[in-house]
């Protein structure tokens, strides 16, 4: 008699943020944005804005 080992699948993950966080951690980066605008940073957090209204 043979045994099949028991395995335990994972679960389906649930989502952390929900389509209303995108929207403040847009306007919460777009905050900052106008804040460090004369920085070297400015681009990643443009960059970030770009990528967080794709997901709206």
């Amino acid at each position: 008699m043979t045994t099949t080992p028991l395995t335990k699948e994972p679960g389906r993950a649930r989502a952390v943020f929900s389509t209303e966080d995108f929207r403040l951690l847009k306007a919460a980066v777009l905050t900052h944005l106008r804040t460090v605008e004369d920085s070297p940073y400015s681009i990643k957090y443009s960059n970030l804005y770009h990528r967080l209204g794709r997901l709206d």
